[in-house]
């Protein structure tokens, strides 16, 4: 899997939380889905913190993999 930090301006996107995640915090992600790739950051540091920059075909298999 590729994935890398970005440095490019991704205010502009889409952030969405998990509805599971609930309004008190906690250990929670956003993501955002751009043209090319899908972008994660941590929730609680959503104003200039990291922002991981995740393949489309690689995000894909990521959130269709089965625990057995």
């Amino acid at each position: 899997m590729s994935m890398e930090q970005v440095s490019e301006n991704v205010d502009e996107l889409h952030w969405c939380k998990s509805s599971y995640s609930g309004s008190g915090g906690g250990n929670c992600v956003e993501v955002a889905a751009g043209l090319d790739a899908v972008y994660v950051r941590d929730s609680k540091v959503m104003d200039g913190g990291p922002v991981l920059r995740v393949g489309r075909g690689e995000w894909a298999a990521f959130v269709t993999l089965t625990v057995e």
